[in-house]
């Protein structure tokens, strides 16, 4: 297929997604599907591959508080993610359009990566990282909604599932470029990142056409900006995000460390370096994620059931997190990123489809998903936080492990009251 084909297939999906239980992808359907599995893998990239040379970074600015420092530059920048989703999606909405805000906050983000490895103090490097967060999420949220906008109801899970696969490609991807490019020099490693997102923010938006949204001005921006929490008067929504927060926390509580993980928790084999074992374990995570992301997405539409995936994959990943707590090798470690991925991709795919089957207002799409994903950046806050408390307080990485499990298990448990979806 060319991109004149693409783009005329695309086009044909353009204005908006018909509510019916439609469950065969047209071939516009599966070729919108392909762009936004292009976005999303390049965004997730860019915060897996950074996360690396901001680890790296910081134990160049602070040897000796590199934990502390680490914790500082992401939490925070977390915080300006979580408080700009929302706000960014509610603008998204009253505009009416999505490209704007797609190819404005890729090249802005591209922008600001370019000058992140010049910054040589906490304080900078916090500033420059969260100014990134923000233009990033504002392409984020954009790409989200995208899939309520245009993708039929019956086809949700589908959707949500290859284009989840850009989780687990993403998080190959990203500390593929890092761990290869920061031996040249961190700015290398950013501008490759920061090209991957503007790249895959030009091909969707010259490809993906879209037209106004009819009703995209209906509510000022007062008052959208007034509502931003309204979705979370809905019980089932209300739930879906709890679920998804709880186990975005004990994910990230783990995956942001992990370079430190392995370097002073993990007995690695002689002959393999800490970046180099984060080259191997990321592989092994993605395959593992991109299997479950796909088949989880699939198989709750011709199900057409979404609790039990979510309960399960959550539960999987609890279950992993007391393998490092068993044993510090290295074989543990890569068990444990095996079924980590499992648990997590699965989760994130389904848990997608179930929050745009139960959005509030179709109409304020954008806004709703902003604040969906205000459960996915607002943990990253708090998990360097409690990253490193479970570090220094409960003994070491070991500590934190349980952490992360506990967490998780409660994750599985907040998916069972959702009444909407089966």
């Amino acid at each position: 297929m060319t991109a004149q084909d693409v783009e005329e297939a695309v086009e044909a999906s353009a204005t908006g997604a018909p509510t019916g239980r439609i469950s065969v992808a047209s071939r516009g359907h599966r070729a919108l599907i392909a762009l936004l599995l292009i976005g999303n893998t390049a965004v997730i990239a860019v915060y897996m591959g950074a996360g690396i040379l901001l680890a790296l970074q910081a134990a160049q600015i602070s040897p000796n508080g590199k934990v502390a420092a680490l914790g500082t530059v992401t939490g925070v920048a977390a915080l300006v993610a979580t408080l700009a989703q929302p706000i960014v999606g509610a603008l998204s909405d009253r505009g009416g359009r999505r490209g704007p805000w797609i190819l404005g906050g890729a090249l802005a983000g591209f922008g600001l990566l370019s000058v992140l490895a010049d910054l040589r103090t906490v304080l900078l490097l916090t500033v420059g990282w969260c100014a990134v967060s923000a233009a990033l999420n504002a392409y984020q949220v954009a790409v989200s909604s995208v899939i309520p906008d245009r993708i039929p109801e019956g086809l949700r899970g589908t959707a949500s599932g290859f284009v989840g696969l850009g989780i687990p490609l993403g998080a190959f991807l990203g500390p593929w470029l890092a761990a290869r490019a920061a031996p040249v020099s961190l700015r290398t490693g950013y501008l490759l990142l920061g090209g991957l997102v503007a790249f895959a923010a030009l091909l969707l938006t010259s490809l993906a056409r879209e037209r106004r949204m009819p009703g995209g001005r209906s509510a000022g921006l007062g008052g959208q900006l007034a509502s931003l929490g309204s979705a979370l008067r809905g019980r089932d929504f209300r739930w879906a995000f709890t679920g998804r927060a709880l186990i975005t926390l004990g994910y990230f509580s783990v995956s942001g460390f992990q370079l430190y993980i392995v370097q002073d928790h993990t007995v690695l084999p002689a002959n393999l370096s800490p970046t180099e074992a984060v080259a191997v374990l990321s592989p092994v995570g993605a395959v593992a994620m991109a299997a479950s992301t796909s088949l989880g997405g699939v198989l709750s539409d011709r199900t057409g059931r979404r609790r039990p995936f979510v309960t399960a994959a959550a539960i999987v990943s609890a279950g992993a997190a007391l393998l490092p707590v068993l044993s510090d090798s290295w074989g543990a470690m890569l068990v444990f990123t095996a079924l980590n991925g499992l648990g997590f991709g699965c989760f994130m795919a389904v848990d997608l489809s179930i929050v745009t089957l139960v959005l509030p207002s179709t109409s304020d799409a954008a806004r709703d998903l902003g604040v969906l994903n205000m459960a996915q950046a607002g943990p990253q806050i708090v998990s360097p936080l409690i990253g490193s408390l479970a570090v220094s307080v409960l003994g070491g990485y070991t500590g934190l492990f349980m952490v992360a499990g506990a967490v998780a298990a409660l994750g599985s448990l907040a998916m069972l009251p959702i009444r909407g979806v089966r």
